[in-house]
Formats: structure tokens, sequence, C-alpha cells
């Protein structure tokens, strides 16, 4: 998008000036460290302006007052060679400095140093000047001289500037990623819940607001879509009602008619569990329905889980449950008393399905084990029970499958999914977590955890 190619340009063009700036501020830092070492090196007092102003004032018999005080106050020493090689005259000069000295001699110092002091030399006509400066002032090359402290303030300096140069690249980074993560959080903030099929409502102006748009567009078309599939489904739901009650009411007086023979009777019989199954798997779907698009109001109130179970395992032996299946509850003593506002209406429906699940999935009989439990932050109701359970690729099957509406199950084996999805929908609406286990053989467990 245009917009959004603008919103990064901007940024880069920033950046740039940013780094313009600090490319500024190094040069400014470079001068004001560098300054004195210049001015020293190359001003007024440098080697070459001292001898050149120093030989200016020299004779055989001695030095201006001018130039010796400026040598003094600069704590420069110097001496006056005569052609012999003998020293005419000296300021200031060190103890352990020679008076006399041969050709080779100044040779030797005139390009380096004289007892440990960096020396410079200018040829007059009536002699040979020395100045001698302080020892560690200067390092001298056979082709030029540089200052030690230069030298040494160099590592310093750019280390230094290394260090505030990161610094301030960090900071620069730090901001314009806590801009753009302010610009942009409420765009991939709503992109997220698209992605969970929730509808937003995005405003944002700026070089982002094109990208808004589109976001509340893709919104808008969203919410028709989960709205009709919602109502096509409740229609549907609707409208077959009727004519399934009928078929369970005919066949329920075929059943019960002992007028008919044996075989029509077992076969009424048939029908009307078949239209059982077939109304519980309508409701499921559209209560399922209802969740995903947040059609189904929540009556919340304060519920304790320990009588909630204790009443529906009352109720479920008092409809009549086949001998070949046992139903144990266990409930901790700090779990007795714990609550949690929640819809009992819709807790009771997942505890029935997990329950209802593990018996119709094991014909043969199996245990049906309900425990409840907390710790200072969460309830968690474990329904367990220790059947045929599922194989790892059912089980990966079902954690898997992203909507009710993606099933591929030519088998009808939609039930044991769709009855997990339903729960899974009803934890979410209250802000819980759903985790199966199974392994073949070996029972089917689901723990369910609530936050208190």
């Amino acid at each position: 998008m245009k917009s959004f190619g603008k919103y990064i340009s901007k940024h880069l063009i920033s950046f740039a000036g940013f780094i313009l700036v600090l490319l500024l501020i190094n040069v400014i830092a470079f001068g004001w460290t560098f300054h004195s070492v210049i001015k020293k090196d190359y001003g007024a007092i440098s080697p070459n302006n001292m001898l050149e102003e120093v030989a200016a004032a020299s004779t055989l018999d001695g030095l201006s007052d001018k130039a010796r005080n400026k040598l003094e106050s600069n704590h420069i020493w110097a001496i006056f060679l005569n052609a012999a090689g003998e020293t005419m005259w000296s300021v200031n000069a060190p103890e352990n400095i020679p008076v006399e000295y041969t050709v080779s001699d100044v040779a030797i110092f005139s390009r380096g140093y004289l007892e440990d002091y960096p020396v410079f030399v200018w040829n007059t006509n009536s002699g040979l000047l020395v100045l001698g400066y302080p020892k560690d002032s200067y390092t001298k090359l056979t082709s030029n001289y540089f200052s030690i402290q230069a030298i040494r303030t160099l590592p310093l300096y750019f280390s230094g500037m290394l260090a505030v140069d990161l610094l301030l690249l960090f900071f620069s980074y730090h901001l314009s990623k806590q801009k753009i993560i302010k610009s942009t959080e409420p765009i991939i903030s709503s992109i997220e819940t698209l992605s969970n099929g929730k509808p937003v409502s995005l405003s944002i102006s700026g070089e982002l607001s094109e990208v808004a748009d589109s976001v509340n567009k893709a919104s808008k078309i969203l919410s028709r879509q989960n709205e009709a599939r919602a109502n096509w489904i409740s229609g549907v739901s609707h409208d077959i009602r009727t004519p399934l009650s009928m078929i369970m009411g005919y066949a329920g007086r075929i059943a019960n008619d002992e007028t008919v023979s044996d075989t029509v009777r077992e076969q009424a019989e048939i029908v009307r569990k078949q239209s059982v199954k077939m109304k519980e798997l309508v409701q499921d779907l559209n209560l399922v329905s209802q969740l995903d698009y947040e059609m189904q109001p929540l009556h919340k109130e304060a519920v304790r889980l320990s009588k909630l179970l204790r009443s529906y395992v009352a109720e479920l032996f008092n409809t009549g449950v086949s001998d070949i299946y046992s139903i144990d509850i266990k409930i901790t003593p700090v779990a007795e008393t714990a609550a949690i506002d929640c819809d009992s209406r819709l807790i009771s429906r997942a505890v029935s399905n997990l329950v209802q699940n593990s018996m119709r999935h094991n014909p043969q009989g199996c245990n049906v084990k309900l425990s409840l439990d907390c710790n200072d932050a969460s309830l968690i109701l474990i329904i367990a029970d220790n059947g045929i359970g599922l194989s790892a690729e059912k089980l990966q099957e079902l954690e898997k499958k992203p909507h009710y509406m993606n099933s591929t199950d030519e088998r009808l084996d939609l039930r044991h999914g769709l009855g997990l999805l339903l729960v899974r929908k009803i934890v979410e609406a209250h802000e819980g977590t759903m985790q199966i286990k199974s392994v073949a053989n070996h029972g089917f467990t689901t723990t369910l955890t609530f936050q208190k």
C-alpha cells in the first residue's frame, strides 16, 4: 500500500537525518577534544614556529628577553652552537645536556632526541639553534613529529566516541521502535482479532489510515459472513426441529405398539434413538455456532463447582445408567468451597458432553472419574475414563480441527469432535483452558482450568 510505503520511507529518512546529525556531533567532538593539541602542535608555540621565531632573535652573543621569556613560559630549553660544536649560550638547559658536540653528535640528535628530550634544530648564519621540549611531549620519526598527548588521546577519543555513537544509535533505535510499535500495535492487534473470527473497528489517522480502512473493510465482510452463517445454522436447526420431533414421536409410538411385529418395533426403536442423537447433534451445532460468533449471552454467577458436579452425577444416576459404567467423584478439601463466576448451565453442558462422550465411545463399559482441585489462582476439573482412548492420529486430528465446518469425517463420527469443540468453546467463553490427553486402549482425559 502507498500509505504503508510512505510510513516506512518517513522512518528511513528520519534515520538518515539522525545519522547526519551523529556525524556532525562526531566532528564537533573531535574538534573540541583535539583543539588544544592542534593549537599547540601547529600554533604559535609549535616546534617549527618557535624555531623560526627564536632563530630570528638569536645571535652568537645571546637571545632577546622576549624570546627568552617565551621559552621559559612554555618550558622549552635552548642552546646555541657555533660551527665548532661549542655552546655559545643556553636557556634553561638541563644539567645533563653536554656543552660540546661533534658533527656526528649533531647529526644524531637533530633527527631525534638529546638525552631523551625531543629536540628541534634550526641552522642560522651564526650557528645552530637547538630547542628542547619536555620529555614525553612529542614522539619523533625520521620524517615528522607527533604529539604524544595526541597519540595517547586518540584511542580514548575513538573508544569514547564509539561508545557514545552506539549509545545514541541504540537510543534512536529504541525510540523508533517504540514509535513504530505504538503506530502499528492497534493494526496488529486488530489483525489478530480478525484471525480469531471476531469483528474490529479501527480508527487511525496519518500514513496508516489506508491500512486501518482496509482492516475495517475486512472486518465488516467477516461480520456479514459470520452473521449469515450463524443465521443459516440457527434457521436450519429451527426448521429441522419440528419434523424431527414428529419422527421421534411416531417412532416412539410404533416401538411401544404391541400390535406390530417385534422386528418393526425394534426398527422403530432404532429410528427413535438415532433421531435423539440427531437432535442432540443439531443442538450442539447450534450452541457451538452461537458461542463461536458470540451470539450466546452468558448468565454468570458465583457457582461452587463441587456442588454442580454432585448435582450432575445425581441427575445422571436418576435418569438411569447402565451397570457397565461407573461414575466416581473426587473433590479435594480446598476445592470443596471454591467458586467461580460462570454460566452454570453451560458448564453443566460441558461436563455432560465429556461424560457422555466417554460412555458413547466405550460401549463395552468403562469407569468415568470426575476430579476437582484448586490452587491459589485456578480451579482444575478433570474428566477421565479408562476406556479405549484414541490413537495418536485421531487425537492430533481433534486438536488441530479449527472449526466444526472443516470436518471431512465421512463416517459421521463427528459427534466426538463436535462435542469436544463445544466444550472448548464453553471453556474459552469463560476465559479458561482445555487440554486433552489420550493413548489407544489407555483411556481419555480432559483437563479444564478456570481462573478463580
